[in-house]
């Protein structure tokens, strides 16, 4: 995944690079503090994601976003800037996110996690799988012997070539990773072999949610659901620290479930 860094204060472009090659696999292939410089060098290449500034001289960043917004093959949008009273434009424009300066690492380390993702989840949806893949088996208690029925549902996740029979409960949320899924306990992760359309459709359906088109989540271990931009959710979750979000589409059915 390649992107572009829009930033003419010096300091800021070098802390943000730093958190990029930090957490993720990002690789930065340029960087520009001028909205006319990105203009003449987006028409003659192409970036998957841009970290842009509002404040930037010649064209301002969301004047420079609008113009990218009518493009063909758009890039992702992150806005990274010290001016809340923008948001709002912002993601009228359809950006992935709007980062605030200051820079807080961990809010950059779950944007980046969300974003390598997201892409890898295009990437994916954009070549149809042609092999058939395994399917976790997950055994509830109604499919137990007459008289005998399971006290836990069970699944069997696959980690390092061995498959762990696991508490489907002990499971707090998935998210697609190109043609496979990162299932999550508390401690552990696990590589399943199919796409997470796949992997939820083999849970229960009172207990997890299709919260994203690249992430499902277990309702109960939800912390903590705190209102985002675009009215949409960010899910923190019991002893972890990573959020998961709640798209735009999944809003209404979401709060249906959870009450709100």
């Amino acid at each position: 995944m390649r992107a572009i860094i829009v930033e003419d204060e010096i300091p800021a472009r070098e802390e943000l690079e730093y958190l990029i090659e930090t957490y993720s696999k990002i690789e930065i292939t340029n960087s520009f503090d001028d909205g006319l410089d990105v203009l003449k060098f987006l028409q003659e290449q192409q970036t998957d994601v841009i970290f842009l500034d509002i404040n930037i001289p010649s064209l301002d960043g969301i004047l420079l976003a609008s113009t990218i917004s009518k493009f063909n093959k758009k890039p992702y949008i992150v806005f990274t800037t010290a001016y809340k009273e923008h948001a709002a434009k912002a993601f009228e424009l359809e950006a992935f996110d709007y980062i605030l300066k200051p820079y807080d690492e961990k809010r950059i380390a779950g944007m980046l996690s969300r974003l390598e993702a997201d892409f890898n989840r295009s990437r994916e949806e954009a070549v149809l799988p042609t092999n058939q893949t395994l399917t976790p088996n997950v055994h509830s208690k109604a499919e137990g012997e007459a008289g005998q029925p399971k006290s836990t549902n069970r699944i069997n996740l696959k980690k390092n070539d061995k498959i762990i029979v696991t508490d489907v409960n002990d499971v707090y949320y998935a998210v697609a990773n190109e043609k496979v899924t990162l299932v999550y306990t508390h401690k552990e992760e696990y590589t399943m072999p199919m796409s997470i359309s796949e992997f939820h459709a083999q849970l229960p359906e009172d207990l997890f949610f299709r919260c994203h088109r690249s992430y499902t989540v277990n309702l109960t271990k939800i912390r903590e659901i705190v209102p985002w931009f675009n009215q949409t959710y960010m899910l923190r979750l019991n002893g972890l620290t990573v959020e998961v979000p709640v798209s735009r589409s999944k809003v209404k059915a979401f709060k249906q479930i959870m009450h709100l």
